[in-house]
């Protein structure tokens, strides 16, 4: 098996933000992609040393530059106060990452792509829709954090009334900033697996299997949000302009058994030809982070095609 070579430790600003990267080069002896290169940003909550680092790995492999890194205010990138979670600062980090790249002597400027992972999936076709530098947009298990603050996790309930919940909360976490107020964090799923209570709702049971076990915990992806964050992403709709990516190809990856699956469905459904919604028998939405076999060919096939 082709063994991977460790990353080059980069940063880029994004805004006044140095961000915290991983550039992948192409393996030794991989297909020459004349310098094409994809980004790959991160879900929520998350770090680049997770699920991006395992389709990095793919498609670094077969011949691809990578760039993962940490969003502004999470991981090793600057940004305060930290836990932020912001939509329009990510759709930034996306943006500000294709500039980095086309800075690079080894990259093919006209060949940038990106791959967004859950909520990524949804700040990534948003970035695309109106950044032209970006030729082709694939998502694995998307995610929109405004409909999911609004809707939940089914998509035939309605949040509004834990969401009026959620910007009270934020709206104290911004007044703690003069008035001093502690206003406590929201830690997102339980601090381990076996805390989970019987009732716990088997999608989240997903998520905490993958980042709160030593699947892939680690002590960067602190598990938390800030209160304010939601007043952030209660308005933000990552799909609704999806046809303003067109005549660019949009891939967006999900699985049977993922209960963001409908999602994807909606972001396809929003989007203009060429499109395709990829949807692998079985799979988990925590699945598609770590379980590369069909999304990893997938995706490597899907930007071969974009670039060729």
């Amino acid at each position: 098996m082709t063994s991977v070579p460790k990353p080059d430790n980069v940063t880029f600003l994004s805004r006044q933000f140095k961000l915290a990267a991983h550039l992948y080069h192409p393996v030794p002896n991989s297909p020459d992609r004349s310098g094409a290169a994809i980004i790959i940003a991160h879900p929520w909550t998350s770090i680049k040393e997770q699920s991006p680092a395992n389709y990095a790995r793919v498609l670094s492999k077969a011949g691809f530059t990578c760039l993962a890194y940490d969003a502004a205010y999470q991981g090793e990138s600057e940004g305060e106060p930290r836990s932020l979670e912001d939509p329009a600062q990510r759709v930034e980090d996306i943006k500000a990452a294709v500039t980095y790249l086309i800075s690079r002597k080894d990259v093919d400027s006209s060949n940038i792509g990106v791959l967004g992972i859950c909520a990524s999936g949804g700040y990534a076709p948003y970035a695309a829709q109106t950044d032209l530098r970006i030729k082709a947009c694939a998502t694995v298990a998307a995610v929109c954090a405004g409909t999911m603050a609004r809707r939940g996790y089914d998509k035939d309930t309605s949040n509004i009334d834990i969401l009026k919940t959620q910007l009270e909360a934020a709206g104290r976490d911004r007044n703690s900033d003069v008035t001093g107020e502690s206003v406590p964090i929201v830690h997102m799923l339980p601090e381990k697996l076996e805390d989970a209570p019987s009732n716990f709702p088997e999608s989240f049971r997903d998520l905490a299997g993958y980042y709160r076990t030593p699947r892939a915990q680690h002590p960067r992806a602190t598990n938390t949000c800030l209160p304010r964050s939601w007043d952030l992403m209660g308005n933000f709709d990552a799909f609704a302009f999806n046809s303003m990516i067109s005549p660019r190809p949009l891939l967006m990856i999900t699985g049977t058994k993922a209960a963001t699956k409908w999602f994807s469905e909606d972001g396809i459904e929003m989007a203009k030809e060429p499109k395709e919604l990829f949807v692998i028998d079985g799979l988990t939405h925590a699945d598609l982070y770590d379980h590369v076999d069909e999304s990893g060919p997938k995706v490597v096939e899907f930007f071969g095609k974009a670039f060729a």
